[in-house]
């Protein structure tokens, strides 16, 4: 079921950009300690109704990979929608986790629209559509920052990027370049992932030359918008 879900939050874009489909405000939903319940609207530009289920994921790293685990600790309401045309609908996520963490809590919300069934059986196939929002509970006290460390692997299958971030907030990265000999690489231009706090993630990428296993490599890259530059390392072959 993670695999599913996951597959489905990464293929969406492609999906999205070629059907009439919901707008999500915010794109990220940050609620504060003392924070009980924040909404978000959904809203359909479209000439017809649009229907969709709301659900909510606990969000982890663990392999190097992403992991969504079925969780009570937000509950949204309602869970089923039905978004009127040009009409906007309001969810509510509301906490049932008590008190405060030491460390960020990290959740998405998989909101899954569902055709209307006179237009599924019409045409005899049935498209989902899947938007995927994080949401971040950010821990009692003053706001931490994250703290991350680099490394490139290589294994038969060609190249990752890992990253440790052993702060107690996420890193949102992107526009990641590798600096190698003075040459840049550009490996991401958008947004690459996320590594969550006290969490590793590793995404494959394409360097675009021949790595000198040996050379004093640099990542420059957005961290949560702000520009970052940092050495990296690389680790052995497993």
């Amino acid at each position: 079921m993670r695999r599913a879900l996951l597959l489905g939050w990464l293929t969406v874009t492609c999906a999205v950009a070629h059907a009439a489909s919901l707008q999500i405000s915010p794109v990220t939903v940050d609620l504060q300690p003392n924070e009980n319940a924040v909404g978000i609207t959904l809203r359909n530009p479209g000439d017809h109704p649009l229907y969709g289920q709301v659900r909510i994921f606990k969000w982890d790293q663990t392999n190097n990979d992403d992991t969504l685990t079925p969780t009570q600790d937000l509950i949204a309401s309602p869970p089923l929608i039905e978004v009127a045309s040009q009409g906007e609908q309001l969810v509510r996520l509301v906490r049932q986790a008590a008190g405060p963490s030491t460390t960020e809590q990290t959740y998405r919300i998989l909101v899954d629209e569902v055709p209307q069934p006179d237009t599924a059986a019409a045409s005899g196939v049935t498209i989902r559509l899947r938007y995927s929002v994080p949401v971040f509970v950010e821990p009692a006290g003053a706001l931490g920052k994250p703290e991350l460390s680099w490394h490139l692997v290589r294994d038969a299958q060609g190249w990752s990027l890992r990253v440790t971030n052993t702060g107690v907030r996420r890193g949102q990265i992107s526009a990641v370049q590798l600096v190698d000999a003075g040459k840049t690489y550009m490996i991401s231009k958008g947004l690459l992932g996320y590594a969550l706090a006290g969490r590793t993630r590793q995404w494959r990428i394409d360097p675009g030359h021949d790595v000198d296993p040996h050379a004093a490599l640099k990542i420059r890259a957005n961290v949560n918008a702000l520009p970052s530059e940092a050495s990296v390392a690389i680790d052995p072959q497993p």
